[in-house]
């Protein structure tokens, strides 16, 4: 992480609710995945509509069920909580469940950018990335 947003304080980190993690974890997830598609090149167009399916949340609720073994407890009580979060509805072309899913990887992604772990979360998403190759 840079000066720009160095990493909250334990204490700070741990009052932000599931929700507020998966707030700032949505951006850090959707510029992973521009990052990742914009490395491999194509047409703006064609990047957009790749990048749209890998945060939707079918998409991201697969990512979490990627990550199933390679959570420590820590990352696994945050995802927990993005899973449980209470959140206002659901958008067409997911479920419910879908949804709850990509709220605790997004809370989860968030997490570990505040917390100062990039690194961490970088590593999380090339373990997606294989996951996604290997399917």
């Amino acid at each position: 992480m840079s000066e720009l947003c160095p990493p909250l304080a334990e204490e700070r980190l741990r009052a932000l609710g599931p929700l507020e993690l998966a707030h700032v974890g949505d951006g850090v997830y959707e510029l992973m995945v521009r990052t990742h598609l914009a490395a491999a090149g194509g047409r703006v167009g064609d990047l957009h509509r790749a990048a749209v399916r890998y945060v939707a949340a079918p998409a991201q609720a697969a990512a979490l069920q990627a990550l199933s073994g390679c959570l420590t407890e820590e990352e696994a009580q945050v995802v927990h909580r993005g899973r449980n979060a209470h959140v206002h509805g659901c958008p067409a072309g997911c479920t419910v469940a879908q949804y709850h899913a990509a709220t605790a990887l997004e809370a989860l992604f968030g997490y570990l950018w505040l917390s100062g772990r990039a690194d961490r979360a970088r590593a999380l998403f090339a373990c997606i990335l294989e996951e996604d190759h290997a399917s």
